[in-house]
């Protein structure tokens, strides 16, 4: 029989049993697991019309459910997960939350919250048969016919992950229970905002460096709406997090007629280890096992994989490449609409979310071809009304065709769609400086306030 990833939960059920109750019969009998399961057989399953034999099985299956869960060992003693949640019982809501934050870290739970939200993007109709299908291409198994999942979106529901009695993903409330991460909440807490934008800046660029420190700025002001004091950029930012130990300052030299260039700023061990480690571990928890050694590849090791000759590889490639330039800027990954092993090396679309000031959806195509259509970006216009985007961004290895760039403004100047289009010149400026996308999205933004100004005078 093959491994099951997911948790065996049968009879493990808030449908059946009591958090509270389980627990305090874990720690009344624990190192006890024959009295254990003999105190959930009373309490839950004594009253089923069933055999005997039954009944027992079914006690057996909860406390086995349990063990699977990482709630108790195989002799009922509670494990330190399980003490902390036994700490918990009389509070409901950190309760369930702390069990849920468990099963989506520790049990895969996010990668069936990712995959469920997959299979809505692609208006999928999920039941058990086909959310298997979807789990074995991300590499998650469970066996057939088992009811993993259905107990583990239970569990999810009482902490409000899933809507009640439906797979329907509360988004808010999933981000909610993730949270910052830990390392990440030590790491920014005693900094400015300013130093926190900064460092953050740092970490999602992906690399060592080093930077000129105006560039990482301006990137960091972009992403953030942080205005910087220039002038007291050194005093305020660089030598703070110097000290700290987060960053390297290597000082520019001086330029006839010109004045002093600006610090180059590198990424420390540090830094990585505290933040953009963690960072990308949160990333590859929602992704598929095959991708996750291209997150951590530069872009210019990207962008060769995308020349690769094997269909595959140039898949997963392009869907790295949106990671990457979405990563830049510090947005959500959402959604994966069609997948690597789908695209034969064409293309491939996610979605990703920001709720910097005001909420927005982008909706990524990447293109390994040699010129963007006007079709190419119809396609993506007309998926906007199904994904709710206010965003598309079409980047391509090669470069957008005159008529897509027409149709784009046409549509910017008749809808509120904003469309950013990035060609390989752009690809080829990040490659060598990752905060040219600053300029890049600058550039289209301004594109776009040209293209919807509003006329005044009529």
């Amino acid at each position: 029989m093959k491994h099951s990833d997911l948790p065996f939960g049968s009879e493990f059920s808030p449908s059946q049993i009591e958090l509270p109750i389980v627990f305090q019969f874990a720690d009344q009998y624990g190192g006890d697991w024959k009295a254990f399961e003999g105190a959930i057989y009373e309490k839950y399953f004594k009253k089923y019309a069933t055999s005997e034999y039954n009944k027992r099985k079914l006690a057996n299956n909860c406390k086995l459910g349990m063990i699977a869960y990482g709630i108790i060992d195989r002799d009922a003693r509670l494990t330190p997960f399980g003490q902390k949640l036994l700490s918990l019982r009389n509070q409901d809501d950190p309760l369930y939350t702390e069990l849920a934050r468990h099963v989506l870290l520790k049990l895969h739970g996010l990668t069936l919250v990712q995959t469920i939200q997959d299979m809505e993007t692609r208006q999928e109709s999920i039941n058990l048969r086909k959310l298997r299908e979807w789990l074995e291409e991300r590499n998650v198994h469970y066996p057939r016919g088992g009811k993993h999942p259905s107990i583990m979106r239970l569990w999810l529901e009482k902490a409000g992950i899933f809507a009640r009695g439906s797979w329907r993903v509360n988004d808010k409330r999933l981000l909610e229970i993730l949270g910052t991460s830990s390392e990440e909440i030590d790491l920014l807490s005693g900094f400015s905002p300013e130093q926190r934008a900064y460092l953050k800046t740092l970490a999602n660029m992906g690399s060592p460096g080093p930077f000129p420190s105006n560039e990482v700025e301006k990137l960091a002001t972009t992403t953030y709406g942080i205005k910087f004091d220039e002038k007291a950029l050194p005093k305020k930012v660089l030598y703070p997090l110097q000290a700290a130990g987060y960053i390297d300052l290597v000082r520019g030299t001086k330029e006839i007629g010109r004045g002093a260039k600006p610090f180059l700023v590198s990424v420390t061990e540090k830094l990585v280890n505290a933040l953009v480690a963690p960072l990308l571990e949160t990333l590859e928890k929602q992704t598929r096992p095959d991708l996750r050694k291209l997150l951590r590849k530069s872009l210019p090791e990207i962008l060769q994989e995308i020349k690769s000759r094997d269909k595959y590889l140039r898949g997963l490639a392009l869907e790295a490449l949106a990671f990457y330039l979405m990563r830049l800027i510090d947005l959500s990954y959402i959604a994966t609409r069609l997948r690597g092993s789908a695209t034969g090396g064409a293309e491939v679309d996610l979605i990703f979310e920001g709720i910097r000031l005001i909420f927005s959806r982008w909706q990524i195509q990447c293109k390994n071809t040699t010129r963007v259509s006007l079709d190419d970006v119809a396609k993506e216009v007309g998926l906007t009304h199904m994904l709710k985007s206010n965003v598309i961004v079409i980047v391509s290895t090669g470069e957008i065709g005159s008529e897509a760039r027409r149709y784009s403004q046409h549509v910017m100047n008749t809808s509120n769609l904003d469309i950013i289009l990035i060609d390989r010149d752009d690809l080829s400026m990040i490659s060598k400086n990752p905060t040219y996308i600053a300029d890049a999205l600058e550039r289209e933004a301004k594109r776009a306030m040209q293209i919807k100004k509003l006329d005044l005078e009529k």
